[in-house]
């Protein structure tokens, strides 16, 4: 959260801040030295949203190194003295040694020849004794350079403002630093002096922002000594690597630092505004440290004062919504894009920022050579949807990885001119890799790469998304461990609510689409290759956030909507998957899922005349049902059957139907699988014929299916009413147990 890289540090220096909150006048010992200006600049014409700054144009900025780089910034007060936060220099309570630091002054561009700029070494770093951490305020902190700096033209002090001062709720100030540019995406050599415009914040309407639920739930209370500034909207921020370096207004003709850059809840997120140390707050404590230093810092009397108190009103805050992912309705996508390629088939992606569409990189790779992408990009065009002509291609970037990773198959087409995004197309919005997409999700399926139309209406492509644990281990390995909500999902599960008898959407022409709190995100790309195993797993987008981020330096990456944790409150316990075989993890049951799929091995056995049995899935071509249910008294005669997977108990049955079979005997192990113990005996509903006496002959005929280890039985739990006893789960089977089962080869047909 905080805004800079911490450091293992070690105790120096830490001082009281007496009257940290009081107003503070001059005595007649103390007025400002008139030898000493401050706050003056050359006149001239990253940051997140930043551009960079002009040589001069901010005298006072300093870079703070530690180990030979760059860690913070600060901003020089006095000839010998840096203010900058105190987060950067402590971890657990403790300083980093004062010698171990190093100031670098009239510094614009940290990369080649430093013309003008020089180094002074650190003697002493003074932070509040109140400071813990950044959250509960006072992050400032004083550096004592061992010799005072050379000031000239591009080395000068700003000024500091009085406790009385006041600085006007949305005045345009204005944050500078070498920090990251976005979220894990740190600023490009030649490593320029970066520059934003940043409005001041009532401490309402900032207060109102951050009581929001934000990632994860967060919210901030913002103390007194605490400043926001920055927009609803985000986009522009300060960033990591930024801590400690001046905010700044202009009055009178002079630079008043207003406040020092502290943290933040990520960077340039919408409703997340910069929070910033102020300044004014710490005079008395600031006055009290550099006591007897000459020249001192310089506090002017404020030009002008406010013609009145702007305490904004808690109801006068708007909260920003989302920018993306707004459709008139499901499957109308104002953000499908289109790429026309000559001599191939249209490809389908998606625009994710005003210049940028997102596709399967494996559209464009050439057949001959997968590592080699075509470069004649004149001829391309990109279908945007209500675009009365063709976009023109002037960039193709794909993922590094694409050439041999279906997960990151992905590429970024730059237009040559950007859309305006007033009116349809909109883009659609792209998760952080925090993002956790909740277990029940509305999802939809929407057209990826070189795909057909679908089959069908439109609702055959509604989905609800299953449990994380449930679609993890059902692709995963034996014993994996489950990804906890925050961490990046190795896949994403839908369970289609409807789907055409016969068809499995057996190919990777899909992309996943997700809805919160009526705002669509790109949640996945490409199902696996699966089969016809269900459900379909998409690879997750979020994993490749920071990538298509930092490409596209604007692409609509959005916080969570929906923080809905159910009753059982986040899951925060780790989890290991059950035995597996290479048709997925045996005996998973989704926690939640549509009718019908809640026992996914279950099968309706449909007998030619009246008779429906109950089936069960032991592999992809093969069910296990009873006998007695299938077969007439005394024939061996096999009527004509037919079997439906994946409706049991969600559609009625045909008229004149009925169920002949119970259902059969599920446990459940310590490990979340379920295990088919029995088989109910004709003619009653609490007497079974044991499964695991027939392991030789169902293993004989069906080689796929897969049987606990003798060691996995007996891990059964001990209580709950909804589970086997120890002593069902060892019950041995009556040796005429065959005749009571009946194995069904299935023809699939697609």
């Amino acid at each position: 959260m905080a805004r800079h890289l911490l450091l293992p540090v070690v105790m120096l220096v830490i001082s009281p801040i007496p009257g940290a909150f009081q107003d503070s006048a001059l005595s007649p010992t103390q007025e400002e030295p008139e030898d000493l200006d401050c706050g003056r600049s050359e006149p001239s014409a990253r940051i997140v949203g930043g551009s960079d700054a002009q040589p001069g144009t901010w005298p006072w900025q300093v870079s703070l190194h530690h180990g030979g780089g760059h860690i913070c910034g600060g901003s020089l007060i006095a000839p010998s003295w840096v203010l900058s936060a105190a987060h950067c220099f402590m971890t657990n309570g403790t300083l980093e040694p004062a010698a171990e630091w190093s100031v670098l002054l009239g510094v614009h561009s940290q990369d080649g020849p430093l013309d003008g700029a020089h180094t002074r070494a650190v003697a002493a770093i003074v932070v509040p004794v109140n400071y813990s951490q950044v959250e509960l305020g006072a992050d400032l902190a004083l550096l004592h350079l061992a010799s005072p700096a050379s000031l000239g033209p591009a080395v000068r002090p700003v000024c500091l403002p009085r406790a009385s001062h006041r600085f006007v709720h949305g005045t345009a100030c204005w944050a500078t630093g070498w920090g990251d540019v976005q979220e894990a995406d740190p600023l490009p050599l030649p490593w320029v002096l970066q520059e934003v415009e940043l409005r001041l914040l009532g401490e309402a309407t900032c207060q109102c922002l951050y009581s929001q639920p934000g990632p994860f739930n967060l919210t901030l209370q913002i103390l007194p000594g605490m400043l926001c500034a920055g927009y609803p909207e985000g986009r522009r921020d300060t960033c990591q690597g930024d801590s400690g370096g001046p905010l700044v207004c202009e009055e009178g003709g002079r630079w008043f630092q207003a406040g020092i850059t502290s943290f933040g809840f990520g960077c340039g997120r919408r409703n997340r505004p910069g929070v910033f140390t102020a300044v004014a707050t710490y005079e008395a404590w600031i006055r009290e440290q550099v006591m007897g230093s000459e020249p001192g810092p310089v506090f002017p009397t404020q030009p002008q004062k406010p013609q009145s108190d702007p305490q904004e009103p808690r109801e006068n805050c708007t909260i920003a919504l989302p920018e993306c992912g707004k459709a008139p309705r499901p499957g109308a996508w104002p953000w499908e894009a289109q790429v026309i390629v000559p001599g191939s088939r249209p490809c389908h992606g998606a625009l994710v920022s005003e210049s940028w569409v997102l596709a399967p990189a494996s559209c464009f790779l050439h057949p001959s050579s997968s590592d080699s992408p075509p470069r004649d990009l004149d001829a391309w065009r990109v279908l945007l949807p209500s675009r009365p002509r063709a976009e023109r291609v002037a960039r193709l970037v794909q993922h590094e990885n694409a050439s041999w990773d279906d997960a990151s198959d992905l590429a970024l087409l730059q237009l040559r001119t950007p859309v305006n995004l007033s009116a349809a197309p909109r883009p659609v919005c792209l998760p952080h890799p925090e993002h956790y997409f909740l277990p029940g999700s509305r999802c939809r399926l929407a057209r990826w790469g070189r795909g057909e139309p679908a089959l069908g209406p439109g609702a055959l492509l509604e989905a609800e998304l299953l449990g994380g644990w449930w679609c993890h281990c059902l692709y995963g390995r034996q014993g994996a461990a489950v990804p906890l909500p925050g961490d990046p999902p190795h896949a994403l599960c839908p369970a289609y609510q409807e789907e055409e008898a016969g068809h499995c959407w057996n190919d990777s022409h899909w992309s996943l689409l997700c809805q919160e709190e009526g705002t669509w995100f790109l949640a996945g790309i490409r199902d696996f290759p699966s089969g016809c195993l269900r459900p379909r797993a998409f690879f997750p987008v979020q994993t490749h956030g920071p990538w298509i981020s930092h490409v596209t330096q604007g692409a609509y990456l959005e916080d969570q909507l929906t923080w809905d944790w159910g009753p059982d409150g986040e899951e925060t316990e780790t989890q290991t998957c059950p035995p597996h075989t290479q048709h997925g993890a045996c005996g998973l049951r989704p926690e939640a899922a549509p009718v019908g799929v809640l026992w996914p091995w279950l099968a309706e056995v449909h007998v030619a005349g009246d008779r429906v049995c109950t089936g069960i899935l032991l592999a992809p071509g093969w069910v296990l049902a009873a006998t007695h249910c299938v077969l007439r008294p005394g024939s061996t005669t096999v009527p004509y059957i037919e079997v439906y997977l994946g409706r049991a108990g969600a559609s009625p049955l045909p008229q004149g139907h009925q169920m002949t079979s119970a259902p059969p005997l599920l446990c459940q192990t310590t490990e979340g699988s379920w295990v088919l113990v029995g088989m109910a005996v004709q003619g009653s509903r609490e007497l079974f014929a044991a499964i695991g006496p027939e392991e030789a002959w169902i293993s004989q005929t069906v080689g796929e299916a897969h049987f606990l280890p003798s060691s996995g039985s007996p891990h059964w739990p001990t209580g709950g009413s909804n589970l086997c006893p120890p002593e069902l789960a060892k019950a041995s089977g009556s040796p005429r147990a065959v005749h009571f089962l009946l194995l069904l080869t299935l023809l699939i047909q697609s």
